[in-house]
């Protein structure tokens, strides 16, 4: 009888601990079961979120490779390198080296380079590599002209320092020879913008230069056929020394006619006039006299003498002389030109070249994660108080 009554003792002290034992675990499930859901806002709000973003950078996300370059626009000038580094950006004003250096900029980013480059690399085909993934890739392998450009400007960055002087050309592709040769193609674009540029400063500069001895060297040409013409209608190739001839003849005549009238006065008064001495010295003065007057005639005395004509020639060579002095300025105005426009080319000085990146740089991974977290956790901080408030307000 004491065995069984132990026996049933034992039995109930063991179901009592049973029961104590089913109930602090109920207890225990309990407590774990109140404490997820004070936490469940914060694990679907904040935790969830950051995980699922982690598992896509990490597993989904392709690798982005880039490629840097940098490079100056200069000219053979200091003076604008001098200005732009000192009272030029003081003043507000920019050199032309700077303004280039912007606009080059501008242009490697604009549909102009885009066509460019695409006639080089097929740009579908290099931004929709296999290892892309469908969030990063471009949509289409045949986009329309603005998809394309609004997809290469994510890809393509240009940013110019303007203490430097250098810009910085950054361009990211799924894998590192895209990169590379992408950033080389945008390079070699760019010089040849510089050179068109150069060009059409050079095209600017010489233009009026050179239609202004165009006109100097027409009207050169034209004065010298007009001379030409005149020692042709005149049969004279030198007017002015043909006239010059002719004052020194009728000169000497003049002075043979006052020699011998005085000659024919003396002799008046010595013999008779009717002595044949007398009679062929007044004949001999008769004679100079009337080429002296033929002499006259032929130099200035109608319209077909020789005054006419000389003043004619000297106006036409004066013509002559002023056209050529006109482009003998007009030649020296285009080398002066010539030389200003050669000191203001523009070239492009690669500072350092495009490299083959080794590992992606993009995504960044860890700093999205952190930021995500972070930006959730403070959301959800915000809301927390919010609504802690409006219950105790209501309470």
């Amino acid at each position: 009888m004491d065995a069984l009554a132990s026996s049933r003792d034992r039995n109930k002290r063991h179901e009592h601990m049973m029961t104590d034992a089913v109930r602090g675990g109920s207890s225990s499930a309990n407590a774990i079961f109140g404490r997820l859901r004070v936490w469940r806002p914060l694990l679907l709000l904040v935790v969830l979120p950051t995980l699922l973003t982690a598992a896509f950078e990490y597993f989904v996300a392709a690798n982005q490779y880039e490629s840097e370059a940098h490079f100056i626009v200069r000219s053979n000038e200091q003076s604008g390198a001098a200005l732009g580094s000192g009272l030029g950006q003081i003043l507000g004003i920019n050199p032309p080296a700077q303004s280039e250096a912007h606009s080059i900029g501008d242009y490697l980013l604009s549909h102009d380079a885009v066509a460019a480059v695409d006639k080089q690399i097929d740009l579908p085909t290099v931004f929709r590599r296999p290892e892309a993934d469908i969030f990063s890739r471009l949509g289409s392998d045949r986009p329309a002209p603005e998809a394309l450009l609004k997809y290469y400007r994510k890809q393509i960055s240009v940013s110019y320092s303007t203490d430097t002087g250098i810009t910085t050309l950054n361009v990211r592709a799924f894998r590192p020879t895209d990169a590379e040769a992408l950033a080389q193609a945008l390079l070699q674009l760019g010089e040849a913008k510089v050179n068109t540029f150069n060009q059409r400063a050079l095209n600017n500069t010489l233009g009026v230069a050179r239609r202004q001895l165009d006109e100097a060297e027409a009207d050169a040409s034209l004065a010298q056929n007009n001379v030409t013409g005149l020692r042709q209608e005149q049969r004279d190739i030198d007017p002015a020394r043909s006239s010059a001839a002719g004052i020194t003849m009728a000169t000497g005549l003049e002075g043979q006619l006052a020699q011998a009238r005085a000659q024919l006065a003396t002799m008046g008064r010595a013999v008779v006039p009717t002595s044949p001495q007398y009679v062929a010295m007044a004949s001999q003065v008769r004679a100079l006299s009337a080429q002296v007057d033929s002499e006259r005639s032929r130099l200035a005395g109608s319209s077909g003498s020789m005054a006419p004509a000389l003043g004619a020639y000297e106006g036409l060579q004066l013509h002559q002389q002023f056209a050529a002095k006109r482009y003998e300025f007009a030649a020296t105005a285009l080398a002066t030109a010539r030389a200003t426009a050669m000191k203001q080319q523009l070239f492009v000085v690669r500072v350092v070249e495009p490299n083959l990146p080794e590992r992606s740089l993009y995504p960044h991974r860890s700093k999205i994660v952190a930021t995500v977290f972070f930006a959730l956790l403070v959301a959800y901080a915000i809301g927390w108080l919010i609504l802690a408030g409006v219950r105790e307000h209501a309470a």
